[in-house]
């Protein structure tokens, strides 16, 4: 696993597509919060939050991670190495896990310098220093959870066609309605009872861990919609193997 992990990392730095995916999410973030003026101005906003960015950066994953993980099977597939990389002396799910992991950590190192946004907000403070932490922290733990989804989604959808641009038009579309799609079912009331339609969908239980409170059923909601990803993505390789 440890080998493919590796191998996807350096796939990654080796070519554009890692430095491209880092700049192209901090360019856009900065973007919107610090220059163009509108709803996610921070400077705008007049309070020393970072709310603006955690409720932008989901949906800029939405189409980001997709396009890093949109190669991980595909491109494989349409190489015809799947096959080979099959037949080496690891398990289905160690190849999976290789894949998974090197897109997670890309998409982290992405997100490490948007921790200066938070030394940011904390020093322009009035008073210095009036950063809610504990809110700011916990939305990033958040963030990781939502990336860590992301990603599982992401790569399930790479190996349900050769062709990269299907995969990265399957995987946006899957993030948006799980991130989004339940709860804009929920607002229909075409179910009966809508909260448990809204809490089905990742934004309920995201915006849940941006207050600061680390609930255990927000935590394993995310970890079990990356297990389900990862265990259908296993599937369909061992599939494609007979």
């Amino acid at each position: 696993m440890l080998a493919i992990l590796k191998k996807e990392i350096n796939s990654f730095f080796a070519s554009p597509i890692g430095y491209l995916v880092i700049a192209v999410f901090l360019l856009l973030n900065g973007l919107f919060l610090w220059l163009f003026k509108g709803e996610f101005n921070i400077l705008d906003n007049g309070f020393a939050d970072l709310s603006a960015f955690f409720l932008l950066a989901p949906w800029i994953l939405i189409f980001l991670i997709p396009a890093v993980t949109m190669r991980s099977f595909s491109d494989e597939k349409k190489q015809g190495t799947l096959e080979l990389l099959l037949t080496k002396p690891i398990s289905n799910l160690q190849i999976v896990l290789g894949k998974y992991f090197g897109a997670f950590i890309l998409i982290i190192i992405a997100l490490i310098p948007t921790l200066l946004y938070v030394f940011t907000v904390n020093k322009l403070g009035n008073p210095e220093g009036n950063l809610d932490i504990g809110s700011t922290l916990g939305s990033y733990f958040g963030l990781l959870f939502l990336v860590a989804a992301y990603t599982a989604i992401g790569i399930f959808s790479s190996t349900l066609s050769d062709n990269q641009i299907v995969a990265f038009i399957i995987a946006v579309f899957i993030c948006f309605f799980f991130y989004f799609g339940f709860e804009g079912l929920s607002n229909y009331n075409l179910f009966g009872d809508t909260f448990y339609i809204e809490k089905l969908g990742m934004e309920s239980h995201f915006k849940s861990m941006s207050r600061g409170v680390l609930d255990t059923r927000d935590i394993i909601y995310f970890i079990s919609i990356t297990i389900l990803f990862i265990i259908l993505t296993k599937l369909n390789i061992q599939n494609s193997k007979q």
